[in-house]
């Protein structure tokens, strides 16, 4: 649980800093690289906190 919400908060502000760089540099490959890799570690975010209250669920019906 601890370790995937790690991995995608680090997911997260690595694409935040390159999409910060493809902005400074112009690079519109690089940004959207960014934005693409920003929005993937949101949505994986979404995800584990979803499985995790599923199965916080099943153990109190259990």
């Amino acid at each position: 649980m601890g370790h995937n919400r790690v991995e995608d908060s680090k997911r997260q502000s690595k694409g935040s800093a390159r999409e910060m760089a493809g902005k400074v540099s112009g690079n519109k490959t690089r940004e959207a690289a960014g934005k693409l890799e920003r929005n993937r570690g949101r949505v994986q975010k979404g995800v584990d906190r979803t499985a995790d209250e599923l199965r916080d669920e099943d153990k109190r019906r259990h």
